[in-house]
């Protein structure tokens, strides 16, 4: 076997350099743990971020896409398929939905929403406002739509008709909205905004807003969605209900797909060749879905994630309280928690994770300003009093 160095060596030579990598070249994966190429082991509670919800490598869904390979793996979508079938019926039966286009990622769903949304608007009806703080993708139009600056440049011109409004400001968004508005983008919890849960009332005030003004309510359910924060998606914990609703990331539990899902009034507006997607809906990827559903979805599952979240919570509450010169509080929903810095922590933001990754544990500092927690649903309340110990040994040593 090569070494982590061999592999980062010869992945340097031929990658486009978009990313900062960690300096490891991860071989393996089994539930919540990870192996690099040097043999060290890595407690994983970042997940892909947010994609392996049952782990690395779950058995059931290992099973179903060798199965499905050896039947399957791909005709496009000229054709029907079973496991693309029994994919939309899992997910609309069990969400407000009637309707579902299958795509390859979050970014691909979005896109199918803002399309749907402008169509369905009719002519001179086509901005979208989304919120500062937000992430929604890395094509051109989701990012226009992206509410954070830093994504943006060296990009410009972006696509015309997205409008940001501040985060959590009811009145101001409603000023924001014109004659030109068709719909409301907006995740429930901002991850990469730094784990920002929208508040139930202001969630409420969005939803009355769209009400007032003939707009749809579009939920980016990308990072929350698929059991993260204690039922299959965010919005059923909410109170509203959105009318599109994008889903991605742990949709197969790390296999390529997206969905964007929405009613019969509005699916109508996408008619035959408005919109495809050559790999969306790929027989394989379905098949790892709908294992990775029917787990979710199995009595006492969800609960669980609920119980493991409340947990997780609690024992960052202890180290905040532990270390109040680094970290001001806790915020989140279910198993996606963040722990929330002071300006001194953020300055170190950074180098904590650098010490964590050393110290054998994976997180990530998302918004400049927190340290985003999102292990698989599979974590076990060891796992995370393991974590917890090594976050107190580096936030105790400050090794900066």
């Amino acid at each position: 076997m090569s070494s982590n160095q061999e592999w980062i060596t010869r992945s340097d030579r031929v990658f486009v350099p978009t990313y900062t990598r960690f300096p490891a070249a991860i071989v393996e994966g089994k539930g919540c743990r990870l192996t690099d190429a040097d043999g060290k082991e890595y407690l994983d509670f970042l997940a892909g971020i947010a994609v392996c919800n049952l782990g690395h490598c779950h058995p059931t869904v290992t099973a179903a896409i060798c199965a499905q390979a050896g039947k399957l793996t791909h005709v496009s979508n000229l054709f029907h398929t079973q496991p693309q079938t029994e994919l939309a019926e899992l997910l609309l039966a069990n969400s407000f939905a009637d309707r579902v286009f299958l795509a390859n990622s979050g970014a691909e769903a979005n896109e199918a929403a803002l399309k749907l949304a402008r169509k369905h608007g009719g002519p001179g009806r086509y901005e979208v406002i989304s919120l500062l703080g937000s992430f929604h993708g890395r094509t051109l139009a989701t990012v226009a739509a992206t509410g954070q600056a830093k994504f943006h440049q060296g990009f410009e011109p972006l696509p015309a008709g997205f409008v940001h409004a501040p985060f959590g400001d009811l009145p101001a968004l409603e000023k924001a909205i014109t004659q030109e508005t068709c719909a409301i983008l907006c995740e429930p919890l901002q991850g990469e905004g730094g784990v920002r849960p929208l508040e139930l009332e202001y969630l409420a005030g969005i939803k009355a807003l769209c009400k007032k003004h003939d707009l749809l309510l579009i939920f980016d359910e990308v990072q929350v969605g698929m059991g993260r924060t204690g039922s299959l998606f965010a919005y059923e914990q909410l109170g509203v209900t959105p009318d599109i609703l994008t889903s991605a990331k742990a949709l197969a539990n790390g296999l390529p797909i997206g969905a964007m899902l929405t009613t019969d009034r509005i699916a109508a507006s996408l008619g035959p060749g408005t919109h495809a997607s050559t790999f969306g809906g790929n027989p394989i990827a379905c098949a790892a879905a709908v294992a990775t559903l029917k787990i979710i979805l199995a009595d006492g599952f969800l609960a669980e994630v609920k119980q493991k979240g409340d947990y997780l919570a609690q024992k960052l509450t202890t180290l905040a309280a532990k270390h109040p010169e680094l970290a001001g509080g806790v915020r989140g929903r279910g198993l996606i928690q963040g722990l929330v810095l002071t300006d001194e922590g953020i300055a170190h933001g950074p180098a904590i994770i650098a010490a964590l990754f050393k110290e054998g544990l994976l997180l990530n500092f998302a918004g400049n300003t927190a340290l985003r927690c999102i292990p698989p649903l599979v974590v076990s309340e060891a796992e995370i009093d393991e974590m917890a110990a090594i976050l107190d040994r580096v936030l105790t040593a400050k090794p900066w």
